[in-house]
């Protein structure tokens, strides 16, 4: 289950020959996203388990979820702006139903995070789904 955003990072990563050129798009997926305000950079949105300074405001709107995000490091705003596409919008009720691990391993992230950003990843979805919940 992806939304259309998400397919559409997908098929530009099928695209891409190699992990520097995905690398380059994580990061520029990244600077695209508007930065979250500072009011909103508060511990009640700060994602523990991240090696970099993390923060995720959940928005439910019309029975939709959505949220903001951000971070001190520009390829972890990147795997923000990835986890945005791959969750925005999607009715609360499918949130915990995406298998966020699945969809990410389709663009090769998975063999090319370290272990810390692996787990800042898993961490920012943990957030998300207890956010839907």
């Amino acid at each position: 289950m992806a939304t259309p955003a998400f397919e559409e990072i997908a098929e530009t990563f099928a695209f891409l020959p190699d992990w520097e050129d995905r690398y380059r798009e994580v990061i520029d997926l990244g600077r695209r996203m508007a930065p979250l305000p500072d009011a909103l950079k508060v511990d009640a949105t700060k994602v523990t388990g991240c090696a970099s300074q993390v923060w995720l405001h959940p928005e439910v709107e019309e029975g939709r979820f959505d949220f903001r995000g951000d971070s001190d490091a520009q390829i972890v705003r990147g795997l923000i702006a990835i986890l945005h596409a791959l969750y925005a919008g999607l009715p609360v009720e499918d949130v915990p139903k995406v298998d966020a691990t699945a969809e990410l391993a389709r663009l090769g992230l998975d063999s090319h995070l370290s272990s810390q950003r692996s787990n800042g990843v898993r961490a920012m979805v943990r957030r998300i789904r207890d956010s839907a919940a």
